[in-house]
């Protein structure tokens, strides 16, 4: 850290706390040269998630729009919003927690299916006919078909 009155690049810190509800550190320091303190606040860097949609555009990641898309599957379903709230917070930490800061948006859909499945079986069939673009009854029967065969009933 350089000094902000002489411009030396030795300090130590004096004092940490934690400020904002612990979303930054708050740290005192001395310079080692003209022993005159000053502070620093120490902050996590998020860095932008991009999606990469079907058609190559790019847009940030918006969580709202994936919660969104969740609850219009769960319309009318005994799916409390809490319980959508939770599953949206795992399914953007896996996406924040992987090295890249690109996404194609076909992984974020099958990270939805997964968890849909898991919550309501009729909200995932209802995703999956948007999200996989079902055209007729027959596309509907084969996924059925394929949830059977993956050992549900």
């Amino acid at each position: 850290m350089k000094c902000p009155f002489c411009g030396y690049h030795e300090d130590k810190v004096i004092d940490s706390r934690p400020t904002d509800e612990d979303t930054r550190i708050r740290r005192r320091r001395e310079c080692e040269s003209c022993a005159k303190r000053f502070t620093t606040y120490e902050v996590i860097e998020n860095l932008p998630m991009v999606v990469v949609k079907r058609d190559r555009t790019r847009e940030s990641f918006d969580r709202t729009k994936l919660l969104g898309g969740m609850i219009r599957a769960c319309h009318k379903r005994l799916v409390s919003v809490e319980a959508l709230e939770l599953a949206a917070d795992r399914i953007e930490a896996q996406i924040l927690n992987s090295l890249d800061r690109e996404i194609v948006s076909a992984v974020i859909g099958e990270y939805v299916m997964e968890t849909l499945r898991e919550i309501d079986e009729v909200a995932y069939v209802r995703f999956a006919s948007v999200y996989r673009e079902f055209k007729d009854i027959h596309s509907f029967s084969e996924e059925i078909d394929r949830m059977k065969g993956a050992g549900r009933p």
